[in-house]
């Protein structure tokens, strides 16, 4: 079997999460900066080999005073800790539509958790210019202050003003290198 690389279409794919305000709406973000890294057997990403980064500076929510303060100290920290990293250790499939789950270690903070995000694969296709594309839907949750991101305030009612939980929102199409 070949084995066949592939990189992130930048173009093609977002890299966001959500988390809850004032637990009555969600507030989204991205980041603007990331490589994704896969390496395949042919074309079965049940067995990629995994290694994705972000670059924490490169936080994206839409407003420059809380992304100055998602760069702070007081969450990412994007003067010590500049990226945050994933790697795949393990997939499972969840039916035959291509839907599976994805294990992988998730570093933030340079603290490193295991998690689990559910991938939907769209297939392979090649486009209009001669290039082989996979595409993706990845989404998951994590608890941000299992990574250090622990920031906390309430509101003068006693409400909880950003949740704990961050869902992963996704979507990703890569390109084949070789």
């Amino acid at each position: 079997m070949a084995k066949r690389v592939w990189a992130a279409d930048p173009a093609h794919s977002s890299i966001g999460f959500k988390v809850k305000h004032l637990m009555i709406t969600n507030v989204s973000g991205t980041f603007g900066k990331y490589e994704i890294n896969v390496e395949t057997e042919e074309d079965d990403f049940m067995s990629a080999k995994v290694h994705f980064s972000a670059d924490t500076t490169s936080v994206n929510t839409g407003n420059a005073e809380r992304d100055r303060h998602l760069r702070s100290p007081e969450f990412f920290d994007d003067h010590s800790y500049r990226y945050i990293r994933f790697e795949a250790t393990k997939y499972e499939s969840v039916d035959n539509d291509g839907s599976y789950e994805l294990h992988g270690n998730l570093t933030i903070r340079d603290v490193t958790k295991p998690v689990k995000l559910s991938v939907e694969f769209g297939g392979v296709v090649v486009d209009p210019w001669g290039n082989t594309k996979a595409g993706f839907t990845i989404n998951g949750k994590v608890n941000r202050r299992d990574f250090g991101l622990n920031w906390h305030a309430m509101t003068e009612a006693g409400g909880i003003m950003v949740s704990e939980d961050v869902r992963i929102v996704c979507e990703v199409q890569l390109i084949k290198q070789s």
